[in-house]
């Protein structure tokens, strides 16, 4: 309870840029595993090209050569960075100010949080995280799903950027699917943290050790679980999501709202619609997973 104490009286400015640069490191090592698994995953929610994942990587590599598994990278290693930064600062600032309500409510009790203030914290990590991660995967996604060659849309990121928001502005090009992405954001990092936390405080009253003495393998595995977690807990959102950031504009456009968009999924494929690209997507979460989580541990070990 001490040691509680004197985190919530540290300095809190110094705290956060802190938990930003242990995100930002996570982030990194993020988009560097997960980013071919998840060109797959948003070929196969936006096409019907392809029958399964294996096919729609072996035609990839085929007609695009290896690189292409990277196509759009620059974006999300800059971007992706700053959301999980974004997504650890946040998180760690409504874990403090959870710590200071449950102690000036029970002074006598740990200040520790039930879990649903873990997985309200989480939430609100996503919604925070919705700003910037709204456009970035938008950018991520058109890139993705482009033309190959010279029929190409988008001569890159910055190029993107300029011909989304040059549709119907910035708030209806760029931040389309934005109402979607905060959904699936708020849900998805609620259950993530939530299904960490609760496997490392599990851990260490099992064991009856400090949480900092837990392995740095077993903080891989329950975050390689945390990133299943995530995604079984919100997959259907995301493929809303996908639909709408790569769908067409003015008349070329299929999906007027977030709520048409689900309607004509589930009517044209059914339940099994909201699930498509979920084989990659899980392989993906794993190692993704388990090596952010693993890198931010261990970056916020070193410097706090």
């Amino acid at each position: 309870m001490a040691d509680a104490a004197a985190e919530l009286d540290e300095g809190g400015t110094v705290r956060t840029l802190k938990d930003l640069f242990a995100g930002a490191a996570g982030g990194v090592a993020q988009v560097l595993l997960g980013q071919p698994f998840d060109i797959v995953k948003v070929r196969l929610q936006t096409s019907t090209t392809y029958p399964n994942a294996l096919a729609a990587a072996k035609t990839i590599y085929k007609t695009e050569g290896p690189l292409a598994f990277y196509k759009g990278t620059l974006t999300p290693l800059i971007g992706i960075g700053a959301c999980v930064s974004v997504q650890f600062g946040a998180f760690h600032e409504a874990r403090r100010r959870f710590e200071a309500y449950n102690a000036s409510k029970n002074p006598l009790q740990s200040p520790g949080l039930s879990y649903p203030q873990y997985y309200a914290a989480g939430a609100f990590a996503g919604i925070a995280n919705s700003v910037i991660s709204g456009p970035i995967e938008h950018v991520r996604i058109r890139l993705q799903t482009q033309p190959h060659g010279a029929n190409r849309l988008y001569s890159g990121p910055l190029d993107c950027v300029r011909k989304l928001s040059a549709h119907e502005g910035v708030l209806r090009g760029l931040y389309r699917g934005e109402a979607v992405t905060i959904l699936r954001e708020a849900q998805a990092y609620g259950v993530w943290f939530l299904a960490f936390e609760y496997m490392m405080n599990a851990d260490a009253l099992r064991n009856k050790i400090e949480r900092k003495d837990i392995p740095s393998w077993k903080i891989a595995f329950y975050g390689g679980l945390a990133g299943e977690a995530l995604w079984l807990g919100s997959y259907p959102f995301d493929v809303v999501k996908s639909k709408m950031q790569s769908d067409g504009f003015g008349e070329k456009m299929r999906y007027k709202s977030m709520r048409d968009c689900f309607a004509q999924t589930y009517k044209a494929e059914g339940l099994r619609g909201f699930w498509k690209g979920l084989g990659p997507t899980l392989l993906r979460a794993m190692p993704v997973s388990a090596g952010t989580f693993a890198v931010v541990e261990m970056t916020m070990r070193a410097i706090h």
